[in-house]
């Protein structure tokens, strides 16, 4: 199996783990603490105060089931498993790609604040480790962005970024899986996503990240979060258009679920940088 290819996988996980683009950081732009339209607010005033409740609400959770799926292209990936993010991100899932090495066979994915793990027997090995340092160094300005969403991925990162970017909207209530949820939407230019990144990233690397979406034909990204009466995220959609379209789609549910993650010994790993070689 070719590196290359293995890169490629590596990216379908990290887009199905549902990972937002940018980090919109806290904001004071969202007034209160509470949800619906004040007397003295205006819709926006009120979606942004909705937004910044749930955020510190589903953040307080720190932890939370997840599944969803994610459109690249024509290819639809799948992923069904639980995330923790009260000591940096932790996540236990399981994809399913319709092609590749894998196409078709449910593969193990552990998520450690340093390093993925992909169940991938190869070498004689059971895992292909990706360590983020290791990565960063290799995919450049995306690699750094990897970096930092990797060791600071929580579900509120989307409601930061569209409190911090006021472009915001309530779209009416909706079923989500049978909870009643407030639909919420916002769409970013690629200009202002970048110019919302962590502090982590330099801005350097910004600059070359927002040119490669560019001339890869994208302009915008339209982010829609559902909000349950209990102001908790239960559904997150992102979509990106450019050269290939980006649709990503994740459900959370069971807020405050225990996960244990286990990192598999070193004995049973192979470095992404070394696979194929002998």
């Amino acid at each position: 199996m070719r590196s290359t290819r293995i890169a490629a996988v590596v990216a379908g996980v990290v887009m199905v783990a549902g990972l937002t683009a940018c980090n919109g950081g806290k904001s004071d732009n969202a007034g209160g603490n509470g949800g619906g339209v004040g007397s003295n607010q205006s819709p926006l005033e009120a979606a942004l105060a909705s937004l910044k409740t749930a955020s510190q609400q589903t953040d307080g959770k720190k932890s939370a089931e997840v599944d969803g799926t994610v459109k690249m292209g024509p290819s639809t990936q799948t992923m069904k498993g639980a995330m923790d993010w009260s000591q940096g991100m932790r996540m236990d899932v399981t994809i399913t790609q319709p092609a590749g090495p894998m196409a078709g066979k449910p593969t193990k994915a552990l998520y450690t604040p340093t390093a993925m793990f992909m169940g991938i027997p190869i070498q004689g090995k059971s895992w292909i480790k990706y360590d983020y340092d290791a990565l960063a160094k290799k995919l450049g300005p995306s690699g750094a962005l990897l970096k930092d969403q990797m060791n600071n991925n929580n579900p509120n990162r989307a409601m930061e970024l569209l409190i911090s970017s006021g472009k915001v909207k309530e779209a009416g209530k909706e079923d989500v899986r049978g909870v009643q949820a407030t639909h919420y939407t916002g769409t970013l230019s690629v200009s202002e996503l970048t110019r919302m990144q962590s502090k982590n990233v330099s801005e350097q690397d910004l600059k070359a990240l927002e040119q490669q979406l560019k001339g890869a034909g994208t302009e915008n990204e339209t982010i829609d979060l559902w909000i349950s009466s209990e102001n908790l995220l239960v559904k997150k959609r992102e979509q990106m258009v450019g050269a290939k379209t980006f649709d990503s789609t994740v459900y959370y549910s069971h807020y405050g679920t225990k996960v244990t993650v286990t990192e598999p010994p070193a004995s049973e790993t192979v470095d992404f940088d070394k696979v194929g070689q002998p």
